[in-house]
């Protein structure tokens, strides 16, 4: 029996317990239920476990470029600043956490399924990066309460598989009147952005005019290039923050900001502004290594649990990620973009005069990647009820909860607080929020007071579901009513003959007459 013991703890201590190899087997299992062949189980199992290890990668490259840009805030504003990006502290977290990351998501997209098939919240997540990174933010919420690995796993499996159906949920009536159809939903954990953004749009802009109806400077396109977009505003606050330290701190003190990235002292201003520019620059290469090291997860993933999916609950609504509604609205985007990062700005500025000093809150930077995609869809959202004021305003707001929302989750995140970035969208901030401060009650009441937490959410996604979303109640009605229109357009028509081709790996949907289909995920 000897030898029967030692393979059964070569395979928890080296297999199941290393998150890369789990990712891989999962794929596994998945692409086999799905009756691939041999080829394409062992390609798909192999590049799931190495998107993982790549995941890991740019975490390193992320942490090593953002290691200076914390001294010189601290040092020019004696504050913790941070930088909200979700791959970033999944990478880091990964280290730590990794095995139970990988055995929460897995319980929490069954408990999503059992959901789905048994409640009305019939809504399959399909965002396979968010179950990601939801199931990271949950168990490091949790472990840092102090509970036990078991009730880490279950107790934070049941959350995030009601976040998978309950968040579709309320975001659908808004998302039905974008893409003028009820053939998907949206799964991405910006959902209270996107909900204040339609809601804003209705507020402000009852007779407002669509982005669609407006051109934009074809010089501002390129800032769609996340990657491009992550690196210039990186390199702009890195710049700024570089003046401002070596203004406040010295040369001397200044000069040696790189030093502790593994860089050399700078030897004079111009090489120590040139060293900003590269550590910027390098930060938009590490996030770039993240994103297709999550791309080539998903690539196997997403149609693995897809398939097992179909099978368990037949008829369910799809549930893509936030790039599904730019097609809609692209102006909107662009606009939602540059809207939700002034909002940004606006509660970066607030945090450091008034509730940094008060109340002890982290500044935190706006970054492009969550003001980008977040905002973007928010942009859509806003002007699908209101218009062009609703896209600014809608975004704007989006902009003030992914600053603010991060500040009050760094209360939460233990010694993950220190890592000079954090979650970056909406519903991770107030959900952790919410988990980590019941927490502090400990032991079974803590666990207690965060199941009812779970429960309450999951039970207001069921009353919006059967009394607003299959009632058909139009959140743009009103709209359409003032600008003279007969009937609701729920989304703003593609120019014509204007089509974009989605990945295999997303549910074929046909859209509605004249839209395009959906657009490959960037993030």
């Amino acid at each position: 029996m000897g030898w029967l013991v030692a393979v059964a703890k070569f395979l928890v201590n080296e297999i199941l317990s290393e998150p890369a190899y789990l990712i891989g087997i999962i794929t596994a299992v998945g692409l086999i239920a799905l009756r691939r062949t041999t080829g394409q189980i062992v390609g798909g199992a192999i590049k799931a476990t190495l998107g993982f290890l790549l995941i890991g990668a740019g975490a390193g490259l992320v942490t090593g470029s953002l290691a200076p840009l914390g001294t010189m805030i601290q040092g020019a504003t004696g504050a913790h600043g941070v930088i909200p990006t979700n791959e970033a502290i999944v990478g880091i977290a990964q280290d730590r956490f990794g095995s139970r990351v990988a055995w929460l998501m897995i319980l929490g997209f069954v408990v999503s399924l059992l959901l789905a098939r048994f409640t009305p919240l019939r809504y399959v997540f399909l965002t396979g990066h968010h179950m990601l990174f939801m199931a990271t933010l949950l168990t490091v919420v949790l472990a840092g309460t102090g509970q036990s690995t078991f009730a880490v796993v279950a107790v934070g499996g049941v959350l995030l598989g009601i976040m998978l159906v309950a968040m579709p949920a309320f975001a659908h009536p808004w998302t039905k009147r974008v893409t003028g159809s009820n053939t998907v939903a949206i799964g991405h954990f910006g959902t209270a952005g996107y909900v204040v953004a339609g809601a804003a749009g209705k507020v402000v802009g009852k007779r407002s005019r669509s982005t669609e109806e407006m051109k934009l400077p074809e010089g501002l396109r390129f800032l769609r290039d996340s990657m491009v977009a992550t690196a210039l505003s990186m390199l702009l606050i890195y710049l700024v923050m570089a003046v401002v330290f070596l203004a406040k701190a010295g040369r001397e003190l200044a000069f040696k900001a790189f030093a502790g990235a593994g860089g050399a002292p700078a030897t004079d201003v111009g090489n120590y502004l040139m060293q900003s520019v590269m550590q910027g620059l390098r930060f938009g290469i590490a996030v770039a290594v993240i994103l297709f090291g999550v791309r080539t997860i998903l690539g196997e993933l997403v149609p693995a649990f897809q398939g097992i999916a179909e099978k368990v609950v037949p008829g369910a609504l799809p549930a893509l990620d936030a790039p599904i509604v730019f097609p809609y609205a692209q102006n909107a985007v662009l606009i939602g973009f540059l809207a939700s990062f002034t909002g940004g700005l606006v509660s970066l500025g607030l945090l450091t005069w008034i509730f940094n000093p008060a109340f002890g809150l982290a500044l935190v930077l706006p970054g492009l990647v969550p003001h980008f995609f977040t905002g973007g869809a928010a942009g859509v959202y806003g002007n699908s009820t209101g218009g062009r004021r609703g896209a600014v305003v809608g975004a704007f707001l989006n902009g003030v909860l992914i600053t603010f929302l991060p500040a009050l989750l760094l209360k939460v995140l233990g010694a993950f607080g220190d890592q000079n970035t954090t979650f970056g969208d909406a519903d991770f901030g107030w959900l952790g929020a919410l988990i980590g401060n019941a927490g502090k009650a400990g032991g079974a009441p803590g666990l207690v007071i965060i199941l009812l937490i779970g429960f309450a959410v999951l039970g207001a996604a069921i009353v919006m579901q059967k009394r607003v979303v299959e009632t058909g109640w139009d959140p743009g009605a009103a709209r359409d009513a003032a600008l003279g229109r007969e009937t609701a357009p729920g989304r703003e028509a593609a120019p014509a003959g204007e089509t974009t081709a989605g990945p295999a790996s997303y549910p074929k949907i046909a859209p509605p007459a004249g839209a395009p289909a959906p657009p490959p995920p960037p993030r």
